[in-house]
């Protein structure tokens, strides 16, 4: 540790150096590897074997040499990473959500065209379109039934028939564009959750190890203390 003396006369906080990189930081930027999981220790341990266990490393290299190890653990689980893998072992080390709202970013990108077919599609497949589809073949078969002669289109309803070939002809292609819509949406919320997930389950792990280790410290030093106080007690009684 280092400390001089400000121009104010008040001594500034002491500087502790970082393990790593040699140099001197304020304690706040620095973190005690007491504090840190084993597994991880040990993976900066094979790059810095003369690590002692009480030393004190930057928060900026102990994130990279976090993503170094969610890195590796990802590959020897499952080989090769993907992007997607990629994305999650470096959010873990800049303590990043990945949570997105898929819908929101999806719907923005929509251009005038696919708004259009998302709405036809969303009214052809609903009971409104059903009723008044039926109401308007209704009117129009009556209408033509009841005018006898002066029909503008008499049984067997010919220009109905084109009418209603002309709106499947049409309502086939859009309702498709809307599915693929859907679909890639469906592929982009697949993905979003896998990333959360996969954060979860290694933020789950890797708290866990940390706890148990936390854990471990604790009761060496209670046992370290009961002795103390036996000691005293044996001295006491002497």
């Amino acid at each position: 540790m280092s400390e001089q003396t400000s121009e104010s006369g008040k001594p500034p906080k002491p500087k502790i150096t970082c393990a790593l990189t040699g140099h001197e930081y304020p304690r706040g930027k620095l973190v005690n590897l007491a504090t840190v999981m084993p597994s991880l220790v040990e993976r900066i341990r094979k790059d810095h074997p003369e690590l002692k266990d009480d030393s004190f490393v930057l928060r900026q290299e102990l994130d990279r040499y976090r993503t170094l190890y969610v890195t590796e653990l990802l590959r020897a689980e499952s080989g090769d990473l993907s992007e997607i893998e990629k994305q999650v072992a470096e959010s873990l080390a800049t303590h990043e959500t990945l949570a997105e709202n898929v819908e929101e970013e999806f719907g923005a990108e929509r251009t005038l065209g696919e708004k259009l077919s998302d709405i036809l599609a969303d009214f052809g497949g609903s009971w409104s379109f059903l009723i008044v589809f039926a109401a308007f073949l209704g009117i129009w078969m009556m209408y033509n039934s009841y005018r006898g002669g002066g029909a503008f289109d008499p049984y067997p309803y010919i220009l109905l028939n084109l009418i209603l070939s002309t709106i499947a002809a049409v309502q086939a292609p859009i309702i498709m564009m809307s599915q693929k819509r859907q679909e890639a949406k469906d592929r982009l919320r697949s993905l979003n959750d896998y990333r959360v997930n996969l954060k979860a389950e290694l933020e789950i792990r890797t708290l866990h190890e940390k706890i148990d280790h936390l854990l471990n410290k604790q009761w060496q030093r209670l046992a370290q203390i009961q002795e103390l106080q036996l000691e005293k007690i044996m001295e006491r009684r002497k």
